[in-house]
């Protein structure tokens, strides 16, 4: 199974769901909440160029959001990922 990691806050709609699918996949999740830290949400800008939550890799593979992971999900992409690694 690969390393999934998700930068997430603890009210985040979008977060809630990608990980509900993850988990549906029967994905461990290593979360990492940015909503108390300025620091970590810094982190997280510098290594995806992106400054919403939720944000996904798979192993090395940064696969973006929620509706990014969402149209992995729907094209049969995401199972192929999931499998490969």
């Amino acid at each position: 199974m690969p390393k999934v990691l998700m930068y997430c806050t603890r009210s985040c709609p979008y977060c809630s769901r990608a990980e509900k699918l993850l988990k549906k996949k029967g994905v461990n999740i290593e979360k990492i909440d940015v909503s108390k830290n300025r620091q970590l949400w810094k982190d997280m800008e510098k290594l995806t160029k992106r400054n919403t939550v939720p944000q996904i890799f798979i192993d090395d593979f940064h696969v973006g959001g929620f509706d990014d992971l969402s149209a992995l999900d729907m094209n049969g992409k995401l199972d192929k990922l999931l499998a490969n690694n």
